[in-house]
């Protein structure tokens, strides 16, 4: 069977189409790396994602120096995602129909401008809590208008067949932004100062910006196909149903979300508790390497899996891999041993970015072209709208049982829920083998 019949362990997703050719030899290695128009774009976004973490690093600290309010630490998060889950769809609909390259220079834009103004409000003491979560959502909304043109313009500079190579260099691009962003944050906020700080931060988004003005791939150009008909937001909504009608699709989506709500922004919420009670470093610098752990793992993942091909395009691999995850962050969370503590972080940020990649990159294969930024919408709302459950599933169970605790039952949840995934696909799997036997058969 092939990938259309559902079968969760035989999805050879690198021949979506009938028409796509599927390659005679090997993936080669890198291949991403070895693009002309791609190699440059990982290096813009990894410095762009590192611009945004700079920009929490010193808006947040900020933030608390003025108000010290748990509630707004809350809305941080809550902004950041908020928007990816209720608008990621329309702005999928949107990379459809416009220029990719326009729609991630208006993100990067919209980064800058949040960026000066922040500094303004700074400068003139004048920052109050309105204006605090007017600028963290429009922070958010930059984010979540980024995303689906990125990919869209991704597969227009690899291909199909490169298209898992550029999704894993790019998550592994955003992984050393996320890992960098902290460290140079913190040096432009002592070196600097607030203001200043976060106005050089600006400078970091130029590239990209500029880049998008010397690329001639739009995110159209290979398929020549741009949808023409106006897409309202409660109309790219309906994409949704559409999605569910694909089993593979549905299930990828499904499998994203998951780990995005279970875990999802947990680990940055609990590390400095779980810093506090490992054992072997002071509380200081646990966190620090703590942190660091959990950063590399997405880096070392993405070089480890383009370097290797160890792990394989499948829904097998997918539900593999956000098991290992989840597990790596129940042991984690009992852990109280920074020898054990930081290489299971590594090991989870490997397997999380072999979900993610994998999930998106079969997302992205199966989409229909005409309605592709949609559906990478619909995932988006699942891999990062979600990730505003883990405020739940471990902020307010931390508050009743303790934040290592709230993390370990929220890890063990993802567990039982893949697992759960896993048997149903499974089921539906010898149920459609069954079908087509007994037609064969007849």
């Amino acid at each position: 069977m092939c990938a259309a019949c559902g079968v969760p362990t035989h999805i050879p997703v690198l021949d979506p189409e009938p028409t796509a050719a599927v390659p005679s030899a090997g993936p080669v290695k890198f291949a991403a790396l070895r693009n002309p128009s791609c190699r440059p774009y990982l290096g813009g976004a990894a410095l762009a994602m590192m611009a945004d973490n700079i920009e929490h690093v010193i808006t947040y600290w900020v933030i608390w120096e003025k108000f010290h309010s748990p509630a707004l630490t809350g809305f941080e998060v809550i902004s950041h995602w908020l928007p990816f889950l209720l608008l990621s769809p329309y702005f999928g609909a949107l990379a459809d129909r416009y220029d990719c390259r326009k729609l991630i220079q208006a993100s990067q834009a919209l980064f800058m401008a949040v960026s000066l103004t922040w500094g303004i409000l700074f400068l003139t003491n004048s920052l109050t809590v309105w204006n605090a979560c007017i600028l963290l959502i429009l922070h958010g909304m930059a984010g979540a208008l980024w995303s689906p043109p990125e990919q869209l313009l991704l597969e227009d500079f690899v291909g199909v067949e490169d298209l898992p190579s550029a999704i894993r260099l790019n998550s592994t691009a955003r992984s050393l932004g996320i890992l960098a962003g902290p460290v140079v944050g913190s040096a432009l906020l002592l070196g600097l100062g607030p203001v200043h700080g976060i106005w050089v931060n600006i400078a970091f988004y130029l590239p990209l910006t500029i880049l998008m003005a010397r690329t001639r791939f739009t995110g159209h150009t290979r398929s020549g196909i741009v949808a023409r008909e106006r897409v309202s937001a409660l109309a790219a909504v309906k994409v949704f149903r559409e999605v569910s009608r694909d089993r593979v699709l549905a299930s990828m989506i499904i499998l994203a979300g998951l780990g995005s709500f279970f875990v999802g922004s947990a680990m940055q919420v609990v590390m400095p508790e779980i810093a506090g009670t490992t054992t072997g470093l002071s509380t200081g610098t646990a966190y620090g390497v703590l942190l660091f752990a959990n950063g590399l793992g997405g880096v070392l993942g993405g070089l480890i899996l383009e370097g290797t091909g160890w792990v394989s395009l499948s829904v097998r691999s997918a539900l593999v891999s956000t098991l290992v995850y989840g597990a790596a962050s129940v042991f984690f969370a009992i852990s109280h041993d920074y020898l054990i503590a930081a290489p299971l972080l590594v090991v989870g940020g490997v397997a999380n970015l072999a979900a993610l990649s994998i999930t998106q990159t079969v997302v992205q294969l199966r989409a229909p072209q005409e309605k592709k930024g949609q559906v990478i919408g619909v995932y988006g709302v699942g891999a990062n709208g979600m990730r505003i459950g883990s405020g739940f599933t471990v902020g307010l169970l931390g508050a009743a049982v303790g934040l290592r605790t709230a993390l370990g039952l929220s890890s063990a949840g993802l567990v039982v829920c893949v697992l759960l995934l896993a048997g149903y696909l499974a089921i539906v799997a010898r149920s459609n083998r069954l079908n087509t036997n007994h037609i064969s058969n007849r």
